[in-house]
């Protein structure tokens, strides 16, 4: 099961990072469903963290500008499960997409 709360009123939810044999990393995310990714982290975490590079993509944000960023690869754990998901490199509050609430109750 997954918890979280809300503060703000904005949905939060803790999601961790499995970050190469060290301890898993808790990163709390706000629930964004008009994102249909997984995750976005800002660059700082993303080098910090060392997430290995994928790709770039044009991405289209709610004020409806258009960004080119970085995708990176992460493995979380969601729900209980190691699982692989693309990271968009956004400054700001992380956000969880609904690519990871798909599936879920």
């Amino acid at each position: 099961m997954i918890r979280g709360s809300v503060h703000g009123l904005q949905a939060r939810v803790t999601v961790y990072l499995q970050t190469g044999g060290r301890l898993d990393l808790g990163v709390e995310c706000v629930i964004d469903t008009g994102f249909e990714g997984a995750l976005t982290l800002p660059e700082r975490a993303v080098d910090g963290l060392a997430l290995p590079y994928l790709t770039d993509l044009t991405a289209n944000l709610a004020d409806n500008t258009t960004i080119r960023t970085a995708v990176h690869l992460a493995t979380i754990v969601w729900d209980g499960v190691e699982k692989e998901v693309a990271v968009l490199v956004l400054e700001g509050r992380p956000l969880l997409g609904t690519a990871l609430l798909e599936g879920c109750r």
